[in-house]
This record gives structure tokens, C-alpha cells and sequence, in this order.
């Protein structure tokens, strides 16, 4: 659908529960239960989310910090850049956000250039408010199609690569987990991945601070659970409500995460997808920190996880050095 974007997604405050505050996380990393998974990354989110950006130019001017957003379909600018480069305006068109449709204007970037790969775009984009996108811009998969991006955690950079054909037959480096995906709207979506026994389907979205699921899921999740509301904004500014907690036994590929935490909300790019009657997951910035490095390779289709340093052996839990909270195991031997 033309002029259709999938933006980044802020995490606001949760909001306060009658009667008091949420608790403050467990110190004690033995002490940890899975109900502490979730508050302990609220309250870290706002520490750790520090804006992964990469220099872009446009018209020749910049370098400019714009967010990689693999769950977007367009590349958006902010107004304020917009206004100071005076770039020509487009024609409206229907943005879908996280929160529903709306009509936002556009501009016209006649040169837009990301600088690691020296590769120019020209394109209508969608422009939006600096203070709701986080950053100058964004760069969805209009620009990131022929590309692979790499997220590499230990420095705190996000980078932009050419991409090199891969075997299928390849080998994976000793402490390298590599995921086969297939490519829908140009979004990469995991198909072998699993809750438990129950089949999901996972976006691969680095413009989402928080993993988000959709009802079909939340039915598959224990009931019993303890879940906590809280309000997500998205790049137009609207919010939306979510339930929060923390989902165990999540397996993407070879990777089976102990314990992640999950906003639940049947948000508009799962009705995109086709996903709203199957179980489904937005795997964002919060669950893809546990590695050391994520390569995400569009024209291969693939997603490479570097997994951290002494990662304990097989099928054993290991502990997110994010947040000191479950993160994942792996069924690859090391």
C-alpha cells in the first residue's frame, strides 16, 4: 500500500496502579522471578534507551543522527530538518502507526545519503515531529532493502552495511546463531519460532523500544500471569494502552529466550501483516540488546546473533546482562 509507514514506538512512564507505585526490581540477581523481569525493565528503559543512530546526509548537508527502523516501511524527517533544509513539499498520505491511520504531510529528499555505504535515495518521506521520533529522521526499508544492518551492542553503534551473498550452507562462526527469514512488505519475519509448543510469527522491528504481541498470543499465555498497564506513544504523538509482563519459553531459531518481557495490544501493523487471528510478536530493541551484535541481512535473509562471551552451554538459562534479568539460552552447543 503506498505511502503506508511503520514508525518507531516510545515507552512512556507505566502508569501508576491504584494504591501506590510498582516495586522496585529484585537486587539479588537469585532472587529474580520472572513477575520482576518486566518491572526491572521498565524502569531501565529509560537508562538504556539512548538513541541508536547512524550519520545520514541529505542534499549534501549533515551529517544528520536518523534511527534504523526495520518495522518501517518508509524513510520519515522530521519537520524541523524539513523546515531548515526548506525541502519542496509532497502530496499527504495515510501514515499507519502503531496507534491506527492518519493523513501526514510529506516532503520531497532528493538526495539522501547514508554515509557508511555512500548509496543515494531520492523519495517522498513522510515528515513528523523530532521530539516523537527521537532523533532527525528515520530510515526504513525503502533505504535498507539491498542492505544489512548491524547493531553491535558492546560499542553501542548501529551501522549500515553492504550486503554479501551467503550460502545457505555456510557455516556459522562458533558463538554466531544465524536465523533464516522470509521477507513480507520487505519487513523480515522469523517463521521458526515457537511459544512453548505454539507456532508464532516474529517481526524483526529495531524501531520498537519494547517486544510487543497480539491477542492471539496473549490467549496463548497464562491468564494468571501478572500483568502491569502501561501507556506507549508512538511517532505521531497518539498513545495507546498495553499489558505488560514477562512471557517465558519464546524460541526464535536456535535461540530460546528465558524470560521476555511483553506488551500486549493489538496495534496496527499486525492487521499489516496478516497476523491478527495467528499468534504473533514485534521483537524489538529490549529483547535484541541480550546479544553482543545483530546482523539483520535483508537480501539474504537472514538474522545473525552474536551471543555474549562464555555463553553457558546448551539449553541452560542465561542471564541478560542488560538488566540482570532472564534473557535466553541456546540450543547451540558452544
Amino acid at each position: 500500500m503506498p505511502g503506508v509507514v511503520y514508525p518507531l514506538l516510545l515507552l512512556t512512564l507505566p502508569i501508576e496502579a491504584p494504591g501506590g507505585t510498582p516495586p522496585a526490581p529484585a537486587q539479588d540477581p537469585e532472587l529474580i522471578t520472572p513477575e520482576s523481569v518486566m518491572e526491572a525493565t521498565l524502569l531501565t528503559l529509560g537508562e538504556i534507551d539512548q538513541r541508536l543512530t547512524v550519520p545520514v546526509a541529505v542534499n549534501a548537508k549533515g551529517p544528520y543522527n536518523f534511527i534504523i527502523d526495520t518495522g518501517a516501511e518508509r524513510t520519515v524527517v522530521s519537520r524541523e530538518l524539513a523546515n531548515s533544509l526548506r525541502l519542496s513539499a509532497g502530496n499527504p498520505v495515510t501514515l499507519l502507526s502503531m496507534t491506527g491511520r492518519s493523513k501526514v504531510d510529506t516532503v520531497l529528499v532528493p538526495d539522501l545519503m547514508i554515509k557508511s555505504i555512500g548509496v543515494q535515495h531520492s523519495m517522498v518521506a513522510p515528515k513528523l515531529e523530532a521530539r516523537n521520533l527521537g532523533a532527525m529522521g528515520l530510515l526504513g526499508i525503502d533505504t535498507l532493502r539491498d542492505h544489512q544492518v548491524s547493531i553491535d551492542f558492546d560499542r553501542g553503534t548501529m551501522e549500515v552495511r553492504k550486503s554479501e551473498k551467503r550460502s545457505k550452507f555456510r557455516r556459522a562462526a562458533r558463538d554466531e546463531i544465524v536465523v533464516t527469514a522470509k521477507s513480507l512488505f520487505g519487513q523480515l519475519i522469523v517463521t521458526d519460532a515457537y511459544y512453548g509448543s505454539t507456532r508464532i510469527q516474529v517481526v524483526l522491528d529495531t524501531g520498537s523500544q519494547v517486544s510487543m504481541g497480539n491477542s492471539a498470543l496473549r490467549k496463548r499465555v497464562a491468564r494468571t500471569r501478572k500483568t502491569q498497564p502501561i501507556e506507549l506513544t508512538d511517532v505521531t504523538g497518539d498513545k495507546t494502552l498495553a499489558d505488560y509482563t514477562s512471557v517465558p519459553n519464546i524460541k526464535v531459531g536456535d535461540v530460546v529466550f528465558g524470560a521476555m518481557p511483553v506488551a500486549f495490544a493489538d496495534v496496527a501493523p499486525f492487521e499489516r501483516f496478516g497476523l491478527t487471528n495467528r499468534p504473533a510478536l514485534l521483537l524489538g530493541m529490549d529483547a535484541l540488546r541480550s546479544f553482543r551484535r545483530v546482523d539483520i541481512d535483508f537480501p539474504n535473509r537472514q538474522v545473525r546473533f552474536l551471543m555474549p562471551k562464555n555463553t553457558p552451554s546448551r539449553l541452560q538459562e542465561y542471564r541478560s546482562p542488560t538488566t540482570g534479568t532472564g534473557g535466553y539460552s541456546s540450543n547451540k552447543t558452544l
